[in-house]
């Protein structure tokens, strides 16, 4: 695969960086269609996805400072130099998922009716950006003599001209998959939070599958799990106990503008 897509001058485009960006744009598209479908108010929504994105990237830039601490210690620079770059999934999810909550609260908004309109945006989002770590070469398979595979040639990542898992391939047919499935389901479902919660048990889910087939080792591990399986265990938990709280206690959806 490519890591830099083109050069303009002094400005160097990376395929990371360019399928966030198109993974931003998408769900920013996608989430102002079923706004105005839903005749909510554009700068409420604007409000509350610049909080998601804000929180997002905040978490998912703490989780990999969190993960990669021994290296920050022995070089503070490493900072800097992973400022493009250094991110984590989960802790993306979890922040942007908390922003919500709290621009929820502060607002007196319903944070379900949120959460169910937002995640499947969410999840095209994460879609693209794994076609970016497929670009980069990280977030890479293990080693296989069977097909399908990939083989990289450039990556600063992945070992070069080897067989791989396409594991970035994988996990962004699931994301793509889970947003359609999560679209359908909300016009389906009439409690707010099971949208949210059927995100939270297929996504963590099909992570923790497809952990088994990554072999980048310097993702990190809690005893024979993997970190990103470790906290997929938790936020599966999280959506089934979701799922059956609103079935229980949540009467009827809310109609918030």
């Amino acid at each position: 695969m490519k890591s830099e897509l083109w050069h303009i001058g002094p400005l160097t485009i990376y395929g990371y960086g360019f399928m966030i960006g198109l993974g931003i744009l998408s769900a920013w598209v996608l989430t102002s269609l079923r706004a105005r479908k839903r005749q909510l108010d554009p700068d409420r929504v604007f409000s509350m996805v610049a909080w998601a994105a804000i929180g997002g990237l905040g978490g998912a830039k703490l989780l990999f400072l969190v993960l990669e601490f021994r290296e920050l210690l022995t070089d503070p620079v490493y900072f800097i130099h992973s400022l493009g770059d250094g991110f984590v999934v989960y802790g993306g999810i979890i922040g942007g998922i908390l922003a919500i909550w709290l621009y929820c609260r502060k607002k007196r908004e319903s944070f379900l009716y949120w959460f169910d309109f937002l995640i499947p945006q969410v999840a095209l989002g994460q879609a693209f950006g794994r076609l970016g770590c497929l670009l980069s070469g990280c977030c890479y398979g293990r080693v296989t003599s069977h097909f399908p595979y990939l083989v990289f040639s450039e990556s600063v990542y992945a070992p070069n001209h080897v067989m791989l898992i396409p594991t970035q391939v994988y996990s962004s047919i699931l994301n793509f998959a889970n947003c359609l499935f999560l679209l359908a389901l909300s016009r389906h479902t009439k409690k707010d939070g099971q949208v949210g919660a059927a995100y939270l048990i297929c996504y963590s889910g099909g992570r923790f599958i497809l952990e088994f087939f990554r072999g980048d080792t310097e993702r990190g591990y809690i005893g024979l799990l993997s970190t990103s399986q470790f906290i997929a265990v938790f936020t599966f938990l999280a959506g089934i106990l979701l799922l059956v709280w609103t079935c229980a206690f949540v009467t009827v959806r809310s109609h918030s503008r």
